[in-house]
């Protein structure tokens, strides 16, 4: 199974998927970790990403799902995912890619990201990220959580899903 927690900056991605790595024991990869340094810098800039910035990215991480499924290994990466195209993209040829959409009120995003440290990703571009999500709503491959839900829920909402 390969499972991309996707959101907006502030989702709360990295943290769920940390909690369901150590819960199933499946490979977790860090979808920030393969921006380039030039998109890093463009972000902490308070500009935001185009598509033909990100298309090298989707392509790094698009290269982990299949190396995960190549190997017959589960995994689970972060990845904000934010339009239709960009999921697509990341689970091209990779029929086990399931989705978990977290999708938090505007506030608790607000918040969490004005009292996250050292992140390159400046609140400022919440709103960018919000206007650019193409909400998943009407895909079979993608569970929807609030995002501010107690973790082990999540979890187990997770596990459960991924099991019917």
């Amino acid at each position: 199974m390969i499972v991309v927690i996707m959101g907006v900056s502030g989702s709360g991605k990295s943290y769920l998927a940390g909690k369901l790595a150590a819960a199933t024991g499946w490979d977790f990869a860090e979808g920030d970790d393969h921006h380039s340094e030039t998109s890093k810098a463009k972000m902490a800039a308070g500009i935001p990403l185009t598509d033909q910035d990100r298309a090298p990215w989707l392509d790094a991480l698009h290269g982990v799902l299949a190396s995960w499924q190549q190997r017959r290994q589960s995994g689970i990466l972060t990845c904000s995912a934010l339009k239709h195209e960009y999921r697509q993209r990341l689970a091209a040829n990779l029929p086990q890619v399931r989705f978990i959409w977290l999708d938090p009120p505007r506030a608790v995003l607000s918040q969490r990201m004005a009292t996250r440290p050292g992140h390159f990703m400046p609140p400022a571009l919440l709103e960018s990220q919000l206007a650019t999500l193409e909400r998943p709503e009407h895909d079979l491959n993608t569970l929807r959580l609030d995002g501010s839900e107690p973790i082990q829920q999540a979890v187990e909402s997770i596990q459960n899903w991924l099991q019917s």
